[in-house]
């Protein structure tokens, strides 16, 4: 980051941000912020994040109150060279409240937020008719346009699948941003044999999506079942090294993810610890790799 803060034209420009066609490959890690992490540990991780594995974003997941935790979120994110995914949170309680993990007179703030999402997976749990959550992404996008923040939804294809209208919401999103999680596949069975899951819906946002930038963001495959997390396929098998293969599997594909229609696909790892949510996590609960991860940036 430089030195001194820089000024909005080059916001309006589009110079500060890279293009989004070199934003393929492995980008980043969901980051649970329940927890309400203090700054520091927010500066320790967002380090590790960085300097380890070469993260260009976090995606923030979860919802967080406390007041000015999304100030040190961008204090954090600046320090370490870090792009933030903002949330709208609905959480998973089947209504529409939701908190925001976005406000703050920070000036930093307009330069580490690549992009606000609404989620997670709004349509998939119904917490909002498809015509009111368009209408609500369409007034955030009116609300930022003068920081060029864009606005998408973070959900499943199946959430859009299963809702009339659907297509409209997709439509007014300004990037597509994708939940990929083959082991809940009806058809799932080991990580290294879910490529063709993978393809059956990025093929269905490709037809969809209209050209529009794409990534996996609630992306991975769990290392353990939980109460919440179970497989629809009795052929599923979660453990350690399923969530290592799927994640080189993805990494495997470098080449084939750099070319999808509208600048390549960029996947985060879902998700940075397994504090923050059991059997995800690329560290368990100790703080230690549960195996290795340095997956390729580019090709």
């Amino acid at each position: 980051m430089p030195t001194v803060i820089p000024p909005d034209s080059s916001l309006d420009d589009g110079s500060w941000w890279c293009d989004p066609a070199s934003e393929y490959a492995f980008v980043g890690f969901s980051y649970e912020v329940t927890a309400c992490q203090s700054a520091e540990q927010l500066q320790q991780e967002f380090r590790d994040i960085r300097v380890r594995f070469n993260s260009r974003y976090v995606r923030l997941y979860g919802a967080c109150d406390r007041e000015g935790f999304y100030d040190d979120i961008v204090n954090a994110a600046w320090d370490n060279t870090l792009g933030i995914h903002a949330l709208i949170w609905f959480g998973f309680n089947g209504d529409d409240t939701f908190s925001l993990l976005l406000c703050t007179s920070n000036p930093k703030a307009k330069f580490i937020t690549r992009v606000l999402q609404f989620g997670s997976e709004p349509l998939f749990d119904n917490v909002l008719p498809v015509d009111e959550l368009t209408a609500q992404v369409q007034a955030a996008k009116a609300n930022l346009s003068d920081i060029h923040i864009p606005v998408t939804v973070s959900e499943l294809a199946f959430g859009y699948q299963e809702r009339n209208g659907s297509q409209v919401l997709l439509n007014a999103l300004d990037s597509i941003n994708i939940h990929m999680l083959p082991f809940f596949s009806q058809n799932a069975s080991i990580a290294n044999d879910s490529w063709p899951l993978v393809l059956t819906d990025l093929d269905w946002f490709i037809d969809h999506g209209h050209g529009k930038k794409m990534y996996f963001d609630e992306n991975g495959w769990p290392s353990v079942t939980s109460p919440s997390v179970q497989p629809n396929s009795p052929f599923a098998v979660s453990d350690i090294q399923n969530e290592h293969d799927y994640f080189a599997l993805l990494d495997s594909m470098c080449l084939f993810l750099k070319h999808v229609v509208g600048g390549g696909i960029g996947w985060f790892a879902h998700i940075y610890s397994d504090n923050q949510e059991p059997g995800y996590g690329i560290y368990n609960s100790t703080g230690q790799l549960k195996f290795p991860f340095q997956p390729g940036t580019h090709c």
